[in-house]
């Protein structure tokens, strides 16, 4: 039996992969600890694991804190520069602590200490993506919040995409500052890149997303096992609400509209605008508007609104599900074989849409550039343009070929017999 500390922060896009891979770790024998935000801490506890704390302390409800890490053209920098970097000695005191004692630990994207702590304690570390993007390939390349332009670049050779890669990397070096005077207060090398080069494992890093969406690369990292998605959402702990049942059991399929756990705390009009477009498209619909939001307008016995629902449950019965992009939110589209409406925010999601696209299973509208038009435009062609189905049930059948959970932990724990 092994202790297995699996770090995160951010969404329930980044926690829900690590409670997969924790339910399935115990399953086998093995203690897992959730190290992430407080605010995550109840729901921890609730699924009968140890919780320790990870700093900076978040609250993930907070509007106006989720709208600046959520902005297009700002996010990435605030969540990097501001949140993570700025509170990275935190983050480490509080990741070493948990790591204390343990046999192997595991992390998400933007867990920036972990290298530190890995050379100083010497834990067995297993790093994380659950997006394509995170592997910065320059032969699959990405396309970046606010640069859409680059999707017309992806025919250009790999090298111009590897001068591309270098730039950022030099547009961000000044955002390490505070990363750099903790290598130093631990006399580790201060020459170290935790945002591209030296973010992976030397043990192994493991790719946790689907093949639907990238294949693997001869420029990842040596160490990457590709695994497929790690799914996990409540549709494990509870039944679903019996009106949502009934609504899905009586009538055509819906069109379920959505906005994640992160970007749905600032949805504007979304859900307004998209009964709207249910609406003018004489459909039936689902708009999951969020545990901390009003109900939307427009609500009907046709179009019906709910403060959440697992997506494994109500995505395999839509007709279309229009939503932000977010990893976790894209890879139950996938595995649902459903077509795709995508109205990506920031991060990650811009470069999910267009591969989604690309596939031939989405269209994209710019957040700013949604409204009942162009959405119900948007649907119509998906809706009565069957190759969009088609192409789903071809990306469900790579989906369902995965096994993502199960082919995660075995890389871990083949790490621990090493």
């Amino acid at each position: 039996m092994a202790r297995i500390v699996l770090a995160t922060m951010g969404s329930l896009g980044d926690l829900h992969p690590m409670i997969a891979l924790a339910v399935e770790l115990r399953r086998r024998g093995h203690v897992a600890v959730i190290n992430t935000w407080e605010g995550y801490e109840d729901k921890v506890a609730e699924l009968g694991f140890e919780f320790r704390r990870l700093r900076p302390n978040v609250d993930p409800t907070d509007r106006e804190l989720i709208r600046k890490t959520m902005d297009a053209r700002e996010g990435p920098e605030f969540v990097i520069r501001e949140l993570m970097m700025g509170n990275i000695f935190d983050m480490y005191d509080d990741l070493a602590a948990a790591v204390a004692g343990a046999d192997i630990f595991v992390t998400g994207e933007i867990i920036y200490a972990a290298a530190s702590v890995a050379e100083v304690t010497s834990c067995k570390w297993v790093s994380t993506s659950f997006a394509p993007i995170s592997m910065f390939s320059a032969e699959d390349p990405n396309v970046y919040v606010q640069a859409d332009w680059v999707e017309y670049l992806r025919p250009f050779p790999a090298f111009f995409h590897r001068g591309m890669l270098g730039m950022m990397r030099f547009l961000t070096k000044s955002w390490l500052a505070e990363y750099r005077k903790l290598r130093r207060s631990l006399n580790l090398s201060e020459n170290h890149d935790p945002l591209f080069r030296n973010k992976f494992s030397p043990l192994t890093h493991l790719a946790m997303f689907t093949r639907a969406l990238a294949e693997p690369q001869c420029d990842w990292p040596q160490t990457t096992i590709q695994t497929g998605t790690c799914f996990y959402d409540e549709s494990e702990i509870g039944e679903p609400d019996p009106r949502l049942t009934d609504f899905l059991n009586n009538g055509t399929e819906p069109i379920v509209f959505t906005l994640g756990s992160a970007a749905v705390i600032d949805a504007r009009d979304f859900f307004d605008e998209s009964a709207k477009a249910a609406k003018a498209l004489d459909r039936r619909a689902i708009l999951l508007y969020g545990r901390d939001n009003e109900p939307p307008k427009g609500l009907n016995s046709d179009i019906v609104g709910f403060d959440y629902a697992p997506y494994s449950v109500v995505f395999k019965r839509a007709a279309c599900v229009v939503h932000q992009g977010g990893a976790g939110t894209t890879a139950q589209v996938l595995r649902a074989g459903v077509p795709h409406l995508i109205m990506p925010y920031s991060h990650d999601q811009p470069d999910n849409a267009a591969r989604c696209r690309r596939a031939g299973v989405a269209e994209i509208i710019g957040r700013n550039d949604y409204n009942v038009s162009s959405a119900a435009k948007a649907l119509k062609n998906i809706l009565e343009n069957p190759r969009y189905l088609e192409n789903a049930a071809g990306l469900k059948r790579i989906v369902d070929s995965e096994h993502g959970t199960a082919t995660a932990c075995d890389a871990i724990t083949d790490i621990l017999r090493k």
